[in-house]
């Protein structure tokens, strides 16, 4: 009896070891297909407890979560010639396990997503190859990427995937093309700025003119007012003068010689040279005043 106990032992540690791996435990997240030397027999889904035949039967475990995929920097060309560099990013789920797996063999989801980026490029270069560079930048671009899903997915299917989403991240210029394209904006707003300084020197010599035509016109004016009231104050002396000598001729002629020895003895005419007898002493040699 006791010889045939560790026999037992050994017969129940593999009935044990037999149970343990027939067992199989797929979660939420996950989806299995059980497979038998190499062939696909049943696929699990639903989490929970599943069985398979030990050695003959193993089990193959894939994402059942969304899954991101980034695509490299990709150069295209629109209609317009306009090169733009493009990235991108798709979310995918795996819709069929046992396509993914005659798809891309035992490197499932790593094998599939290669094959994705590469169906997700062309149709980018094909897409937004066929429109111009405006409509890629533009806010309608939605549709362009709704395009991109919808083609990606035809593709995607034949892999047991499904395509959730497919987005343009970001479309810029090359950076060679983004210098020449600033040097150009450059050179645009510096030829305006030219115009603007050229139109406001234009404006500014039109008010110097009529600053300077008006400063005429007024000096112009006051001049002409000026002379005449000049003209017309010594019209108005001159009667005045005239009345004055029709009254009394000899008070005149006093006055003009007064006004005559002050307009010549002022300032630095001091000296006169004069034969003693001139008329211009007259009223100097007399002690005789004008009569009133």
């Amino acid at each position: 009896m006791k010889a045939r106990t560790p026999i037992l032992f050994a017969l129940l540690a593999i009935v044990v070891i037999g149970l343990l791996s027939s067992i199989f435990i797929v979660t939420e997240t996950q989806k299995a297909l059980v497979l038998q030397f190499g062939r696909v027999v049943s696929v699990k889904e639903d989490p929970g407890l599943s069985f398979k035949i030990p050695v003959f039967q193993n089990v193959v475990y894939y994402d059942d979560r969304i899954i991101g995929l980034d695509t490299s920097e990709l150069e295209i060309t629109p209609l317009d010639d306009r090169r733009l560099v493009v990235d991108a990013f798709a979310t995918f789920r795996v819709n069929n396990p046992i396509q993914l797996r005659e798809a891309a063999g035992p490197s499932g989801i790593a094998a599939a997503s290669n094959r994705l980026d590469n169906i997700l490029r062309a149709n980018i270069r094909q897409v937004l190859g066929s429109v111009s560079s405006n409509d890629i930048l533009s806010v309608d671009r939605a549709k362009l990427m709704q395009r991109i899903r919808d083609a990606v997915s035809r593709e995607a299917r034949a892999l047991g995937l499904e395509i959730i989403d497919v987005r343009l991240k970001r479309t810029d210029l090359p950076k060679q093309n983004l210098e020449a394209t600033f040097a150009r904006m450059r050179a645009e707003r510096e030829r305006e700025a030219a115009d603007q300084i050229a139109r406001g020197e234009e404006a500014a010599q039109r008010v110097r003119a009529q600053s300077d035509r008006t400063v005429v016109e007024l000096e112009s004016d006051a001049r002409k007012k000026s002379e005449i009231a000049r003209g017309e104050a010594d019209a108005k002396r001159n009667a005045i003068f005239a009345t004055a000598y029709g009254a009394d001729q000899e008070f005149f002629a006093f006055y003009r010689s007064l006004t005559a020895y002050e307009n010549s003895l002022k300032g630095t005419n001091s000296t006169i040279v004069l034969s003693p007898d001139s008329e211009f002493f007259n009223y100097l040699n007399s002690d005789k005043l004008p009569s009133k």
